[in-house]
């Protein structure tokens, strides 16, 4: 019995740990998705609360992975970990019956389930936590309960550290799609492949053919199998999308991806509430860098009225196109954000905290 119960907290606590992990060094990923519950709920009120809503929850899951992995305080961890569970459970059922959001993040980016993929977790989860609640006093801990309480508070500062460095500067593992390394230009129009099964009407043997390739004209083959099913393949399904559109709605996005050579974009996803020292500095690096060149654009989620507005009032110099404002804040966690490309792999991204000077990009990424 001593096996299976430090099973249970072992198997729960390594779940917790990651999912407070993954979605703690992204905060913003995970009050985006939060957002979008508080919208469904009818709370857009409780908006404003999301961040820290967020980072709270991010370290108050991991700190109960740490409890409950390391055996420490379980008798007190419990009482805040089945409640907790019992919550998301049901929150989760109603998004898997009634599809409240889209996606509910519960391991952030890092892996992508469905609404109802998430609720059966979390009814196996439920199935480990209650016996942990009910054995709660019969884990026993090496650690002293100053010891304990010590442990816990340096793990909770120090994730807090971490989580707050996410937020201040870029996520320290980034999981998307435009994280650095990323080949973000379309590749090249694949086929679309369609394949068809046949069964044998005799013996029910079954297969599969790819179309065209199987015996259509064959009379005799005909008259002795049945079409059963189709199915298609489409290699080019998960190629990254992203609309960059002027105003006279034009979509310039692959002809700008595209571009041979280093270029930058610049991400300001919403213009009413970005950051307007750092758009100075975006248009000192657009100056230094088209004297030197290279290519320097602007994407925003933005009306095209108050785009031209924007640029005369922060005298931007460089091209502000249109874009879809989810996509770019999958792009980079920093509004304003600044990304640079080579052939179309990213090379770097810097949060507006931290845009470099363009002496300082030049010799560490261009004349390298």
């Amino acid at each position: 019995m001593k096996f299976v119960r430090n099973l249970f907290r072992i198997l729960v606590g390594i779940v917790f740990i990651f999912s407070g992990f993954v979605k703690g060094i992204d905060p913003l990923g995970t009050v985006y998705r939060m957002e979008d519950y508080f919208l469904a709920f009818g709370m857009a009120w409780a908006i404003e609360f999301a961040l820290p809503l967020t980072i709270f929850l991010c370290i108050l899951e991991f700190v109960i992975g740490i409890s409950l992995l390391f055996n420490l305080w379980i008798r007190r961890s419990a009482w805040v970990l089945l409640p907790m569970m019992t919550f998301f459970t049901i929150l989760t059922f109603f998004d898997a019956f009634f599809n409240l959001v889209a996606d509910c993040g519960c391991f952030g980016d890092a892996i992508k389930m469905t609404n109802m993929e998430t609720f059966l977790k979390n009814v196996v989860l439920m199935a480990l936590v209650v016996p942990i609640f009910l054995w709660r006093n019969r884990y026993k801990s090496r650690w002293s309960q100053t010891g304990e309480i010590l442990g816990l508070a340096a793990v909770t500062l120090l994730f807090t550290g971490l989580s707050l460095f996410s937020l201040w500067h870029l996520p320290v593992v980034d999981f998307r799609e435009w994280k650095v390394g990323a080949r973000v230009n379309k590749p090249s129009e694949l086929p679309v492949r369609f394949y068809v099964t046949y069964k044998n009407r005799y013996t029910g043997e079954k297969q599969e053919f790819l179309s065209p390739d199987y015996p259509w004209n064959d009379s005799t083959w005909l008259a002795d199998w049945i079409f059963v099913s189709q199915r298609v393949e489409d290699p080019n399904q998960n190629a990254m999308t992203l609309m960059i559109e002027d105003t006279a709605g034009n979509n310039f996005a692959q002809s700008i991806l595209d571009i041979p050579d280093y270029h930058f974009i610049a991400v300001i996803y919403n213009l009413d509430k970005t950051n307007c020292n750092a758009i100075k500095r975006l248009q000192e690096l657009y100056l230094a860098s088209a004297g030197a060149g290279y290519s320097f654009i602007g994407l925003t989620s933005t009306i095209p009225e108050k785009i031209t507005a924007f640029k005369t009032k922060r005298g931007i110099g460089f091209d502000l196109y249109n874009s879809d404002d989810v996509v770019l804040k999958s792009m980079i966690r920093s509004n304003p954000g600044l990304i640079l490309l080579k052939d179309g792999v990213v090379i770097k991204k810097w949060h507006y905290n931290d845009f470099p000077e363009w002496e300082k990009v030049k010799e560490k990424y261009i004349d390298k």
